[in-house]
């Protein structure tokens, strides 16, 4: 098939990427967002271009808008090589990458108005390519829209298929090029104020970002600051990577559906589809023990009408069978070889991996971009005029840098206190809890088949994984002990049987078990980003926002990722690294207040003004 499309004039495409190849020379990152798929034929013509020009820019993102996404890859030499990690198209933002991360393809299945809404980031070039039919305050909007991407100099094509309204691109403070009617310079009379981080600021520094913990979070956001063409430094307390919550035999990773398709489930179908990416680079390069072909979900409502709301709700959510089916009783024991009790979710991308290998291909992905510190504990921060300056227990300099991301779950909280204002709570509120998994050898456990998939639900149950089964597992609050317990087996084996819909009979003392401890906020979601400075906020009239809330600068977090550092790691780590790099944000605008770390300062504003009315 040819890679070019018979309806499109060949100077079309031919002159847009040749013009791309003047403005991104020898800058460091450049920004296309095109209109058009055309079956990803228009962005192979970009990836091309960027590989064959010695004066390239170092690193191109190219953001594709249009809802024929869904219609697949076409671009034969573009598909051979994407090959089966083209993603489930769902409602929400995907990216690939491309040549270690030097070149980033952002999928959005959305029209051009809608999608516009919902990206982050600065844009250097827009290819208006779709036809564009609106009344004058439509014109407006949509002129305003990409103004509001744009920086000081951006382009803009509109084809021949394209109208722009000249009043409403002049007013939004874009000039007309002389040489082609179609094309247009952003030169605005005025800088428009900017929230913080949609779009995110250029990050110009070339400084090692140091990186405080080193399990699955530390790790990804070192591969995710790698892939933006950042370097890092990893500090740990531990003398090994993933040695807390993360250091479990295996884990789990798959998406969720709500009907109400919140902030919740519109996250983890994004992360978890990220997620599989990463674990299958995991075991198919770096030898990890997981799998990625699939994971059940049992939906233990005791109702008849189950499977027929399962199924109404896939509809109206729009999700595509290759990211998630409901199955019956039946089919659901068939794909698990257990006769289970209840319908089920089936993620055919979901499955399992041992998470400290997973840590492990993230840094081995990361390359020489980062280095590891290990047995290296960080006793406090303080910001001084050349940085934040980490320091050991004995108050030795360990290292200085003007970014710092904070990836060591509840330990980040210790390390900022000092720069909050002592009568004001913490930054976020992180919640503590216990949890113990039960491992039992094979041949010690008769009454028990292991599934072919794992299973979770009310508890969950693993296959068998170098001849144990592991299942649990207990959730505790304000629970410190770390000695594994037999009532805490008692506990996972009460939840196997209802999992399995089985009584089994099985000697709890002989099990084995691990306890570690999560940290979760109180709307199950993780904190992400530029830290709040506390003390700036409080003496804000209104904080309404989470982007107009100020920050400490040069200090991120990734953390809260409770039970889900699996699936989480890998997007939230490729959002935190795209705030710090000024890069396209990989997740909706909207989703991103859901996720920010001074959303609970805003809620907190929230709270104490209408306790005063």
């Amino acid at each position: 098939m040819s890679d070019t499309d018979p309806d499109e004039p060949p100077h079309a495409v031919g002159s847009f990427v040749a013009a791309l190849s003047l403005a991104w020379r020898d800058l460091p990152r450049f920004v296309v967002l095109d209109d058009r798929f055309d079956g990803g034929k228009r962005f192979l013509q970009c990836l091309r271009a960027w590989r064959a020009d010695p004066h390239r820019c170092a690193q191109l993102h190219v953001i594709t808008m249009s809802r024929d996404i869904a219609d697949g890859c076409v671009a034969s030499a573009l598909a051979d090589e994407i090959g089966n990690t083209w993603p489930p198209i769902t409602p929400n933002m995907h990216r690939l990458a491309f040549d270690a991360g030097g070149v980033q393809w952002l999928l959005m299945p959305s029209d051009l108005r809608a999608g516009l809404r919902e990206l982050g980031g600065r844009v250097d070039a827009f290819a208006m390519g779709s036809r564009i039919k609106t009344d004058a305050d439509g014109s407006r909007r949509h002129a305003k829209a990409l103004a509001r991407l744009a920086r000081e100099g951006s382009l803009v094509w509109f084809d021949a298929a394209s109208i722009a309204d000249i009043d409403a691109m002049r007013s939004a403070g874009f000039s007309q090029m002389e040489d082609s009617g179609g094309r247009w310079r952003y030169a605005p009379s005025f800088t428009p104020r900017r929230a913080r981080p949609y779009p995110a600021i250029d990050s110009t520094t070339t400084s090692p970002v140091l990186v405080i913990g080193a399990g699955l979070a530390g790790c990804a956001m070192a591969w995710a600051l790698a892939e933006q063409g950042r370097d890092s430094v990893i500090f740990e307390r531990h003398g090994a990577l993933a040695m807390e919550t993360s250091g479990n035999p295996a884990g789990l990773f798959h998406g969720i559906v709500n009907p109400q398709d919140g902030a919740h489930a519109r996250f983890n179908r994004a992360a978890a589809l990220e997620a599989q990416r990463a674990v299958s680079i995991a075991l198919a390069r770096h030898g990890v023990l997981g799998s990625a072909r699939g994971l059940l979900r049992l939906e233990m409502a005791d109702s008849d009408d189950a499977l027929p709301a399962m199924r109404e709700t896939l509809r109206r959510l729009a999700l595509p069978a290759d990211y998630v089916q409901a199955l019956s009783p039946c089919e659901a024991s068939a794909r698990s070889g257990l006769a289970l009790p209840c319908p089920a979710w089936w993620y055919p991308g979901g499955g399992w991996v041992q998470p400290a290998g997973l840590a492990r291909s993230f840094i081995e992905r990361a390359g020489r971009r980062t280095s590891l510190r290990l047995g290296c504990g960080i006793e406090s921060m303080t910001r001084e005029a050349s940085g934040w300056v980490l320091r050991d227990a004995e108050g030795r300099a360990l290292a200085t840098s003007d970014t710092v991301v904070l990836a060591n779950a509840g330990d980040a909280l210790r390390l900022l206190r000092p720069s909050m204002p002592p009568c004001e709570p913490d930054a976020w509120p992180l919640l503590k809890v216990r949890g113990q998994i039960s491992v039992a050898r094979l041949n010690d456990i008769a009454a028990l088949n292991p599934p072919r998939v794992p299973i979770t639900g009310a508890g969950y149950l693993m296959p068998t994984i170098d001849g144990m089964v592991i299942f649990g597992a207990t959730s505790q609050t304000g629970d410190d002990d770390p000695s594994v317990r037999d009532g805490d087996h008692q506990h996972n084996l009460m939840q196997l049987s209802r999992l399995t819909g089985n009584v089994l009979h099985i000697d709890s003392t002989r099990l084995a078990g691990r306890t570690g401890w999560r940290w979760t906020t109180d709307d199950r979601l993780p904190v992400l980003g530029a830290v709040p400075d506390m003390a700036a906020a409080w003496e804000m009239q209104r904080v309404e926002q989470p982007s107009r809330v100020p920050t400490l600068p040069g200090m991120y977090v990734c953390t809260g990722f409770g039970s889900r550092g699996i699936t989480w790691s890998a997007l939230a780590a490729q959002v935190v690294a795209a705030s710090i790099t000024g890069a396209p944000l990989p997740i909706e605008a909207g989703l991103l207040d859901s996720l920010d770390a001074a959303r609970f300062l805003v809620r907190a504003a929230a709270r104490r003004s209408r306790s005063r009315r």
